[in-house]
C-alpha cells in the first residue's frame, strides 16, 4: 500500500486545489523541459526526432516530481491518472488540466485549450515509425518483431535459417565476437536466399564484440577444482605458469583494467555465479576474497565474462577489432549493435568510424546502444539524443550483464524505467537476454520464462538466443506475442471481451 501524506490528499481533494497544483506542475514541465531541450538542439539533425526530443525533456522534466498525490486525486472524477503519459507528455497534462477547469467552471482563456484527438496518438504514432524504421514494416498478425541470434552453423545449413523466417523471425543477429567474415558471409547470403524463397523482408543486426572482460589462464592450487567461499583468487597482469600455494590465479583478457580497480571493489564472475571483494592491490596483482559461491563450491572456467559493477572502467567500446569488422559490417547489416557503450562520446565515436566508411550515407546506418552498465543507464536520455538524433536508433535492454551490474533485486525496475524513457523518447526497445531460454535450449519452457514473454510484448523487439529448440521457439513466441497484443498495448490494457467465463 502505498503510504502518502493524507494531509496533502484532503488538500488535492477539493478541486481547486487540485486544478492549481497542476497548473504549477505544467509551468514547472514546461520551463525545465525548454530548458533541457534547447541544451540538446545543436546535436539534433534529423527533423523527425525533434518531436520525440522536445517530448523526452518534459517527461524528464515531470519525473523528477512525485506524482502519486495527483494521482490519487484525479482518480475521483474520472480522469486520467497520468499513469501513461510517456509518449504525449504535454497534451495529456492539458487534457486532463482544460477537463477539470471546466469542472470547476474555470474561465478558459485561463487555461490551456484541450488537444485535438490527433494529439493523443502522436507519440505512438511517432514510436511505430521510428520502430518500422529499424526492424521494417510489422508480419501481419504481430506488432512486435523476433529477432534471434544465428548460432555457427547457419553458416553452413540453409534451410536452418529458412526455417527461422518461415516460423515468424523479423531479425536474424550475427554476433561479430564469434565465427569469421567467411560464415558472417555464408549466413548473410541464406538470409538472403530465405527472403527471396519467403518474400519476407527479413533485416540482419551484426553486433560488436566490444571490450568483453573475460578469464583467460586459470590455474587452480595443487589437487584443488572448486573454488569456495572464504578462498582467494588472484587476477595476475600476466598469465599464470604454476600453481599457487593457497589461491586460484586467473589472467584477463584486457589487463589494463586491474590498475583501475581498488580495494573493497566488488567483482562478479560467470555471470553471478562466483562474487568476491578487492581485498588487496599488489605488485603481484589483484587479490579478490570470494564472498559469494555455493556450498560445494564453483568451477573457475577459461572464457568466463567479469565485472566489476562498482568500479567506473575506462574502456574504449570500439575495439580494433571492432573497426575492423566494421568495414564488413557497414556493407552488409542494417543494424549495429553497440556493446559496452556508456557515454555520449561512445556514441560520437561510432557515427565518426561509420563516417569514415560510408561518407554522407552513414546516417542510414541503425545503431542499436546496449544498455550493459549503471552508467549506461544514467546516461540513456544523453545516449538517445547524440543517437537518434542524428540516425536511426534503438535501445537494447542487455538482461545478462546489466543483472550483474546492477544487481538481480534492481533489475526488474530498472527494465520498466528504460521502457519508459525510451517510449517518451518514441525508441524502439529490444527485449533480451535468456526469453524463453529452456524451451530454446531444451524444449520444455519453465512458467515463469513463459509470463517473461508474454511482458516481453511491450517492447519493439524480443531476442532469442540460440539453442537446439529454436526454430520450435519462435513458433511459440509468435504465438504468446500474438494472443497477448489482444491484452496488453505497452503499459495499457486492452480489454477485449473474455471467453474464459
Amino acid at each position: 500500500m502505498i503510504n502518502l501524506d493524507t494531509s496533502n490528499q484532503q488538500r488535492l481533494s477539493y478541486p481547486h486545489t487540485l486544478l492549481k497544483v497542476l497548473q504549477q506542475l505544467r509551468h514547472n514541465v514546461v520551463r525545465e523541459g525548454n530548458h533541457q531541450y534547447e541544451k540538446w538542439r545543436s546535436l539534433i539533425t534529423r527533423n523527425a526526432f525533434i518531436p520525440s526530443a522536445q517530448n523526452l525533456a518534459y517527461y524528464l522534466a515531470l519525473r523528477r516530481h512525485d506524482m502519486r498525490e495527483i494521482q490519487l486525486a484525479l482518480t475521483p472524477w474520472g480522469l486520467s491518472s497520468l499513469g501513461r503519459i510517456e509518449p504525449r507528455v504535454l497534451p495529456n497534462l492539458d487534457g486532463v488540466i482544460a477537463t477539470l477547469g471546466a469542472l470547476c467552471g474555470q474561465d478558459p482563456t485561463f487555461l490551456p485549450k484541450h488537444p485535438p484527438l490527433q494529439a493523443f496518438f502522436e507519440g505512438d504514432r511517432l514510436l511505430q515509425y521510428h520502430t518500422d524504421e529499424l526492424f521494417g514494416h510489422p508480419p501481419n498478425n504481430r506488432n512486435v518483431r523476433i529477432m534471434v541470434t544465428l548460432p555457427s552453423y547457419a553458416a553452413t545449413d540453409d534451410h536452418f535459417i529458412l526455417d527461422l523466417v518461415k516460423r515468424g523471425a523479423d531479425c536474424l543477429r550475427i554476433n561479430c565476437a564469434h565465427d569469421s567474415q567467411l560464415e558472417w558471409e555464408a549466413m548473410i547470403q541464406h538470409i538472403r536466399d530465405a527472403e527471396k524463397s519467403t518474400g519476407k523482408r527479413c533485416k540482419i543486426f551484426m553486433d560488436l564484440g566490444g571490450p568483453k572482460l573475460r578469464l583467460q589462464t586459470v590455474i587452480a592450487p595443487q589437487g584443488q577444482k572448486r573454488i569456495y567461499q572464504g578462498e582467494g583468487l588472484l587476477l595476475s597482469r600476466e598469465n599464470p605458469t604454476k600453481p599457487h600455494k593457497t589461491h586460484f590465479q586467473a589472467s584477463l583478457s584486457l589487463p589494463e583494467v586491474l590498475e583501475q580497480v581498488k580495494v573493497g571493489a566488488t567483482i562478479w564472475i560467470d555471470d553471478g555465479h562466483v562474487g568476491g571483494k578487492v581485498e588487496s592491490v599488489g605488485n603481484e596483482g589483484v587479490l579478490i576474497r570470494i564472498t559469494h559461491a555455493r556450498p560445494n563450491g564453483e568451477k573457475i572456467r577459461v572464457d568466463k565474462g567479469i565485472n566489476f559493477p562498482d568500479t567506473p572502467l575506462d574502456l574504449s567500446p570500439l575495439t580494433d577489432k571492432d573497426r575492423q569488422d566494421l568495414d564488413f559490417i557497414v556493407t552488409h547489416a542494417d543494424m549495429i549493435g553497440y556493446s559496452f557503450v556508456q557515454k555520449a562520446n561512445d556514441i560520437e565515436m561510432l557515427q565518426w568510424e561509420l563516417e569514415q566508411r560510408l561518407g554522407t550515407d552513414w546516417r542510414k546506418v541503425a545503431i542499436v546502444a546496449k544498455i550493459e552498465t549503471l552508467t549506461a543507464v544514467k546516461n540513456l536520455p544523453e545516449l538517445i539524443i547524440h543517437g537518434a538524433g542524428k540516425q536511426p536508433f534503438g535501445v537494447m535492454i542487455a538482461r545478462g550483464d546489466l543483472a550483474v551490474e546492477i544487481g538481480y533485486q534492481r533489475l526488474a525496475e530498472m527494465q520498466e524505467e528504460i521502457l519508459w524513457l525510451c517510449q517518451a523518447a518514441h525508441v524502439p526497445v529490444i527485449w533480451a537476454t535468456q526469453v524463453l531460454e529452456n524451451l530454446v535450449k531444451k524444449s520444455i519452457p519453465s512458467r515463469a520464462e513463459m509470463t517473461d514473454a508474454a511482458m516481453a510484448e511491450r517492447a519493439e523487439c524480443v531476442m532469442l538466443n540460440k539453442g537446439d529448440y529454436i526454430v520450435e521457439a519462435v513458433g511459440i513466441l509468435d504465438e504468446v506475442l500474438c494472443r497477448m497484443q489482444a491484452h496488453q498495448l505497452k503499459k495499457t490494457p486492452q480489454l477485449r471481451a473474455l471467453h474464459s467465463w
